[in-house]
């Protein structure tokens, strides 16, 4: 079982952020996964430019930079955990930037069968919205949140124990393949709604269409 951390602070290895995510890793090792961190930092993510070639070609983009590469690791995971510092009630700029990226992970639920998990911190502890967009954001890609932890940055240290707690829940997930009723109708209906968008753009869009056609879901 693989867990990917993406870490989105610019800080990288002095993130507050990270402190927090690597006890969530901790509780992952403890449960027996194999763990990978990535900094977005030692990426050069670039906006996307909505020319919508990766819906053409699939994982392709005309930018060349290594951000259809990571894309492709994250698939092989088996668990995602996204952390970020709260940057104005926002995920960074870099994670956005990453997201908008990686619109076919929305238009072909990419996730669909992973789970995924988030961290945010912040001066303020004002970080409830922030974990909602990335539940949001993991469900409009198909993948089911197991769950987030949140932190003022000076009371790290406190929610260290929910933190490894989160790991181990993660993993938890994906070995008994847990359901959540919820998301899962979620995602569903997001399935329903691109599957007309899909089906509108077949003659421009054909690696996707086929990828719907090759999933049985046309």
């Amino acid at each position: 079982m693989k867990i990917i951390l993406i870490s989105a602070s610019p800080r990288k290895k002095d993130s507050r952020t990270l402190a927090l995510a690597k006890n969530v890793l901790l509780g992952c090792k403890e449960k027996g996964a194999q763990t990978e961190i990535v900094h977005l930092r030692d990426f050069r993510v670039e906006f996307c430019r909505h020319c919508e070639f990766c819906h053409k070609k699939i994982l392709c983009c005309p930018i060349k930079d290594r951000i259809m590469a990571l894309a492709k690791k994250l698939l092989r995971a088996d668990g995602i955990i996204f952390a970020t510092p709260n940057y104005i009630n926002q995920v960074t700029g870099s994670l956005k930037t990453l997201f908008d990226r990686y619109s076919h992970f929305i238009h072909c639920k990419r996730f669909l069968g992973k789970y995924i998990a988030a961290v945010v911190t912040s001066g303020s502890g004002y970080d409830i919205p922030v974990l909602r967009y990335l539940k949001y954001y993991s469900i409009l890609c198909g993948g089911q949140f197991s769950g987030g932890i949140y932190s003022r940055q000076d009371k790290i240290k406190e929610n260290i124990f929910e933190a490894i707690k989160l790991g181990k829940k993660l993993v938890s997930d994906i070995q008994k393949i847990r359901c959540y009723p919820g998301q899962l109708k979620r995602i569903e209906k997001g399935k329903q709604h691109f599957k007309r968008v899909i089906q509108a753009h077949k003659r421009d869009w054909k690696e996707e269409y086929l990828y719907w056609q090759e999933k049985g879901w046309l």
